[in-house]
């Protein structure tokens, strides 16, 4: 199951993908937000197509919790194309480089993971990020002031959650280009749960070759994105059990494997979970939720005809939602015998 390959020797390379596509996602919908602050309706418009057309280098940190991480970045846009190198800068060496929609992922030493088994996310998430819904209607823009960051002016847009079945977000854009140069997902009481930004940038167009190139040494794993229908894709890995309930807003975005079972991922446009079915193996697993930072799991066992199987859902959510969408899953009877026959 993808919520497995979250282990600690490696959270960075994982994470860092996921917050820039959680980011990149925000701005689809943006010239459909209802009326409220128009002069932040404007700079979501500008984030979507600054994060894959603006080049740059630079390092970031990531705070989720307790954990902080830093990663090492360089991103082209050139002849239409993004490339982009992201490589850890602490806890292991692993890198993953993009180029154009070819994608491959050198593994720490010390970790293993599946590309194919992650929620899409970060600079790879066209297909994800394609089917998203106006973040306006589930979140309240509005312009929060001015700041610098990492030596540029940036405008400050909060994004208020209009319901408690998801977090609030602040994005730090930078004034020329609208990259995203800081961010925070905010909790009830604005509790900062995980922190985005860059220590080190550079927006520039001189990014060369070599810097695109992968150097560590290790296992490597490769992945063509596909421009398929992701919506359509994951709906189909919903049969042989349903969602009874899902927070308003979130719709089904993309199917991640999962080893035997099924899984699908819903975003709202701005923050996503996956819902993860599959039979339970020897290895008993604690139900109940857990969180680091924004990301919840939630485990769930139950039996169908008397055969047990573990129902997570995994994603930037409340625990209370996390419990809510887990118990709403319900199970086929004909996909429980399948499994267990398969």
């Amino acid at each position: 199951m993808t919520f497995r390959c979250k282990r600690r020797h490696w959270p960075a390379l994982l994470l860092a993908c996921l917050l820039l596509g959680a980011m990149s996602a925000s701005a689809r919908g943006a010239a459909e937000l209802p009326a409220g602050d128009s002069l932040a309706m404007e700079w979501l418009e500008r984030l979507g197509p600054a994060l894959n057309m603006t080049s740059y280098r630079g390092v970031f940190i990531y705070a989720r919790g307790d954990q902080v991480h830093s990663m090492r970045i360089a991103h082209r846009y050139k002849n239409g194309r993004v490339e982009e190198r992201l490589v850890m800068q602490d806890g292991g060496n692993g890198e993953i480089v993009r180029k154009g929609m070819d994608v491959v992922c050198v593994l720490p030493d010390r970790g293993r993971v599946r590309l194919d088994e992650v929620i899409p996310s970060g600079p790879f998430a066209e297909a994800f990020s394609s089917q998203l819904v106006p973040v306006g209607r589930w979140y309240r823009p509005t312009l929060a002031g001015q700041d610098r960051v990492a030596g540029y002016d940036v405008a400050i847009v909060s994004l208020e959650a209009r319901d408690s079945h998801r977090y609030s977000h602040r994005l730090w854009l930078e004034k020329e280009t609208g990259l995203l140069v800081k961010s925070q997902v905010r909790g009830p009481g604005e509790e900062v749960l995980e922190h985005f930004q860059f220590t080190d940038l550079e927006i520039t167009g001189d990014i060369s070759d070599d810097e695109l190139e992968i150097r560590s040494q290790g296992r490597e794993i490769k992945r063509k994105l596909d421009h398929g229908e992701p919506r359509a894709s994951a709906v189909a890995r919903m049969n042989g059990w349903t969602l009874d309930w899902q927070p308003e807003g979130f719709v089904p975005a993309a199917a991640p494997r999962s080893g035997k079972g099924k899984a699908v991922a819903f975003s709202d446009g701005l923050a996503a979970f996956s819902v993860f079915v599959e039979p339970m193996g020897r290895l008993k697993m604690p139900s109940g939720a857990s969180r680091v930072g924004a990301t919840t799991i939630f485990l769930r066992e139950v039996s169908v005809n008397e055969r047990p199987f573990l129902i997570a859902v995994v994603g930037e959510i409340p625990p209370a939602t996390a419990r809510k969408v887990a118990d709403s899953v319900r199970i086929d009877e004909r996909l429980a015998l399948e499994w267990v026959g398969s």
